[in-house]
């Protein structure tokens, strides 16, 4: 069996137990190199095969999960975040699917929810936003038409965009020109649940400077929008005179 498991957003203890429990049972780990801790590589057996696919091809990991499959090994294919969030994964269910190699998918903690953590945010506020638009800006791989910044911009939800911490200048203008405001609430969160993490807050205009100063141009997550800010309306799932299946709401005065 090859698992496909979310490695979580990067400090060792928010790797989900199954996870784990999957490394540790595991006879080859390939692990994306440049994003996962390399200190979950520590659950492994001591004749675990390991390899780093950061400088790997799509065929080369093909081979190597149906090599183990070959030889009755259960393979771990260990991605940063969740795996379903530009984790490149449909691409190899295809071909793993095509060789008659069966597969699951172990879910992690994603990177996005990790920095509303570290920036103590809630995405969803009533009265400010509903909607999370989780998304990046194009670079060398092109987005459809209709995803472009500045259209999504336009719903004023609460933005979270990977990918994009060295393009901030022209991210920024998206963002302006598709209706925020210079002066809209944001934050970069750097390498988010890792020792070093950084959060830098202040507003869409200000953020490139941020950046540069503090030297942040990868590995970073930028969050725009007013569920940044102060002001919103309490919930009516714990207002008193709110009723629900689970409670009945308190007599008006």
């Amino acid at each position: 069996m090859i698992h496909f498991v979310g490695a979580g957003p990067g400090a060792v203890d928010l790797i989900t137990l199954r996870g784990a429990e999957l490394l540790k049972k595991a006879g080859m780990i390939i692990y994306a190199g440049s994003l996962v801790n390399p200190e979950l590589l520590k659950f492994a057996a001591e004749d675990c095969e390991i390899y780093d696919s950061a400088g790997m091809t799509l065929d080369e990991v093909i081979e190597k999960l149906s090599a183990a499959h070959k030889a009755g090994k259960d393979a771990v294919r260990l991605h940063t975040g969740d795996p379903s969030v530009y984790g490149a994964v449909r691409e190899q269910m295809d071909r793993l699917k095509k060789l008659g190699i069966p597969y699951d998918i172990t879910p992690g903690v994603s990177s996005f929810c990790a920095a509303a953590a570290a920036a103590e945010a809630e995405y969803t506020l009533p009265s400010v936003s509903q909607t999370v638009i989780i998304t990046r800006m194009e670079g060398r791989t092109p987005v459809p038409e209709k995803e472009k910044i500045r259209l999504l911009a336009s719903h004023h939800a609460s933005m979270v965009l990977f990918l994009s911490a060295g393009m901030l200048e022209a991210l920024c203008a998206e963002l302006i020109a598709g209706g925020y405001a210079p002066d809209t609430k944001a934050a970069i969160v750097s390498r988010a649940s890792w020792p070093d993490q950084q959060v830098l807050r202040g507003v869409l205009s200000d953020i490139p400077r941020l950046a540069a100063e503090a030297g942040i141009n990868k590995t970073a997550l930028i969050l725009v929008g007013d569920f940044l800010g102060d002001e919103y309306e309490l919930s009516c799932l714990y207002d008193s005179h709110f009723s629900h299946g689970f409670r009945k709401a308190a007599p008006q005065a």
